[in-house]
């Protein structure tokens, strides 16, 4: 119980189905599943978590140590499936938490058996014969504006994130998350975010994977999908016909009929 209360775990769906853990990315919380948990729920264990340091966490058990590094979001993941004695659930992982998938299997192969990566990235800096997006000057900008400003950042930012000018609802939300999230706690979160490099980690990738991308997204471009996708050579790359970097909430339908498209051609 101490682990579902630090992490604000969340089970619902059928006890004897086939379970998924859906992870959130940086400035979020369980919150940006709510338009595709309950359709996934009617079918599937559906486990929503969110990391220490977000949403209705336990704030006091987050410490800079641990979370300045993927590995400290991976152990939260790891002690979530060991909390609910998991066997071989599938992790479902948006933007960062797609890497965060990555190094959770690999420390606990036997509680994680498949991944759905929604718009992944291993890195966002671009590097020679690599684009992520970003030139290191870019994320240096970021990153200091964000530590400068963090309100003012998350209010230019998130809209940009989530794409869809045309509905700036939805960018009001993601702006909404990110200033629900302690300034200090966010910004250890982004630097662990925005300066990983987690190419090499893919190749350690063995299980079923869906690499799911956005046709347009400005933080996980068309480049960095197939990347991902070429580096797992177990993984399936769909492209939603859909825009920005948050595909559960701009296009709910597609992401989920996405997600059980695979998970029903799975062996």
């Amino acid at each position: 119980m101490r682990i579902r209360r630090r992490n604000n775990v969340t089970v619902t769906g059928p006890s004897d189905a086939t379970t998924l853990v859906l992870a959130h990315g940086f400035g979020c919380d369980q919150n940006m599943w709510r338009l595709v948990a309950p359709a996934l729920a009617q079918r599937y264990r559906v486990v929503l978590f969110d990391y220490v340091g977000s949403g209705g966490s336990d704030l006091s058990a987050w410490s800079e140590a641990r979370y300045s590094s993927l590995d400290g979001y991976a152990q939260d993941v790891v002690d979530v499936c060991e909390e609910l004695e998991l066997d071989r659930a599938v992790f479902v992982g948006h933007s960062v938490s797609a890497m965060v998938g990555v190094l959770a299997a690999r420390a606990a192969p036997e509680r994680i058996g498949a991944l759905v990566m929604v718009a992944p990235s291993p890195r966002y800096i671009d590097d020679e014969g690599y684009r992520g997006g970003f030139d290191a000057e870019d994320i240096d900008e970021l990153l200091a504006s964000l530590e400068s400003n963090y309100l003012g950042w998350s209010s230019a930012m998130a809209p940009v994130i989530m794409g869809n000018p045309d509905r700036p609802e939805l960018g009001q939300e993601l702006t909404n998350s990110f200033c629900a999230t302690d300034p200090d706690i966010a910004r250890v979160f982004a630097r662990t975010t925005f300066l990983s490099d987690s190419r090499d980690d893919l190749k350690t990738v063995t299980v079923p994977t869906l690499v799911l991308e956005c046709a347009e997204d400005v933080i996980a471009p068309r480049e960095v999908g197939a990347y991902v996708h070429a580096a797992i050579p177990s993984s399936r790359l769909v492209t939603l016909d859909a825009t920005g970097h948050c595909p559960q909430l701009s296009a709910p339908e597609a992401t989920t009929a996405a997600i059980v498209d695979f998970l029903e051609a799975r062996p």
